[in-house]
């Protein structure tokens, strides 16, 4: 059978291709954008790619095709289907035909730390000796992919809320049915997609109410819209996970960065995680892990060693590199909760030293403005913050300035930052970028511009 998909270079749509062509599929597709690193992933497996969406590429007609959710009336591969009424379908619900109907799902849901959330997840079954099936939404780096089929019952999945495709609106998520389901959080977002959050929370009823009566949902406990949410009925057993009294999974961090934390399961001390990571978020995120993969059948003291030898995701606070005894991180963060949290666990980290923020409002919710009052809060526990305004921004990012206690600097090109901050920037300051795009490369040209004005300090010793 060959499956032909529309927008193959997005991370789920390329996961998608991944789990087809493992299956025995013959996978083609097209984006408009073909680049490394998912062009190259793909094209390792046999994938043919097209840039655009010219007609031709349905030549020869596939069996199937694929639509992702990027993709609106008016795009010519899309009406070329429609028009020769080719059979058609969204990824989600093709996960669902192809693979997820005959498995044991665990979907990691909510605002904000799907991602790593799954990918731990992911690894404690690996490591557990359970060797499962996944789909996350980037790169887990004890894996080095970001989606395989697996060789047992077992299927992470990252569940996120955004919309299906053009011709269904429902969120992806209620197409996964799990049997272990992981309610992180739940803010607004998707101001694109969603109208407000009680369009959100009726989203996230709907696949609660997917999940079977012998199944779990994990939530987070004193999560405000997540009870909201259970309100409305729930018809599996709950677990609450935090330090509220009802939370039956609990941390107690040992260090104040949370690099270190005692599990406790139902009053009692169980074991201890010493790891890489940093942060309260992810020291939460730990133990919706730890939980799921109990679910599962993996015991708690299993689950806590397997968390050690855990590698973070790319673009999670991932270290860019250090140059001019400056440190360079990455995060992926583009709403201000995530912003915040990832700042608070960078200052415990590094105690009283140099962290500098830079951010570019990229995603669509930020460039509506929707978050600007909180925006400005997100970043106050940094010394200095440098913002990138695009000219596709609906509002001034002037405000921000105008409302920080922390000193903000704005800029309209990434060039005008790098020299800025090339020139300022001083050993055992910490540069912590934030973006959920590429940034224009920004990681690699800070690093170079302070490594040729090392080497220029160096000539002139």
């Amino acid at each position: 059978m060959h499956v032909h998909i529309l927008g193959i270079c997005g991370t789920f749509m390329g996961g998608i291709a991944a789990i087809a062509k493992s299956l025995g599929y013959k996978v083609t597709g097209s984006d408009r954008n073909v680049y490394p690193p998912m062009s190259t992933q793909l094209e390792q497996l046999g994938i043919a790619l097209s840039e655009g969406y010219d007609v031709s590429q349905f030549e020869p007609v596939p069996d199937m095709v694929i639509i992702g959710n990027a993709m609106a009336r008016g795009n010519p591969a899309v009406e070329y289907v429609l028009d020769r009424n080719l059979p058609y379908t969204s990824g989600p619900q093709w996960l669902l035909d192809h693979l997820l109907k005959d498995r044991w799902v665990l979907a990691v849901a909510g605002t904000h730390g799907k991602t790593s959330t799954s990918s731990m997840l992911a690894w404690i079954l690996e490591d557990a000796g359970l060797h499962p099936g996944f789909l996350i939404g980037g790169v887990p780096e004890n894996f080095g992919i970001s989606a395989r089929i697996g060789e047992t019952p077992f299927f992470v999945i990252e569940a996120d809320e955004y919309d299906s495709a053009f011709f269904d609106k429902r969120s992806k998520f209620v197409h996964y049915r799990p049997r272990t389901l992981v309610l992180n959080n739940l803010e607004f977002d998707h101001a694109d997609i969603f109208e407000d959050l009680d369009a959100i929370k009726k989203q996230f009823h709907h696949l609660v109410r997917t999940v079977p009566s012998n199944g779990l949902v994990l939530s987070k406990a004193a999560e405000a819209n997540m009870e909201a949410v259970l309100e409305k009925g729930c018809w599996s057993e709950k677990q609450f996970i935090g330090s509220a009294h009802k939370a039956i999974w609990q941390a107690d961090p040992i260090r104040s960065d949370c690099s270190s934390f005692h599990v406790v399961h139902k009053g009692k001390p169980v074991g201890t995680v010493s790891w890489a990571l940093i942060g309260e978020h992810n020291m939460h995120n730990a133990l919706m892990a730890i939980a799921a993969a109990h679910h599962a059948g993996v015991s708690i003291d299993d689950a806590i060693k397997a968390l050690a030898s855990f590698k973070n995701v790319k673009r999670r606070m991932e270290i860019k590199g250090l140059a001019k005894g400056v440190t360079v991180y990455d995060d992926f963060a583009h709403h201000p909760t995530a912003i915040k949290t990832t700042i608070d666990g960078l200052r415990k980290k590094v105690g009283n030293q140099k962290i500098i923020a830079v951010l570019e409002p990229r995603s669509n919710t930020m460039r509506m403005g929707i978050h600007k009052n909180q925006l400005a809060q997100s970043w106050q526990v940094a010394d200095e913050v440098h913002l990138l305004e695009p000219a596709s921004l609906d509002w001034s990012l002037q405000q921000l300035v105008d409302n920080s206690k922390v000193p903000v600097h704005l800029y309209k090109k990434t060039d005008d930052i790098i020299a800025n901050l090339s020139k300022s920037l001083q050993a055992g300051d910490h540069v912590l970028i934030m973006s959920n795009g590429g940034f224009d490369s920004i990681h690699k040209k800070l690093l170079h511009a302070l490594e040729a004005s090392a080497n220029k300090e160096d000539v002139h010793g």
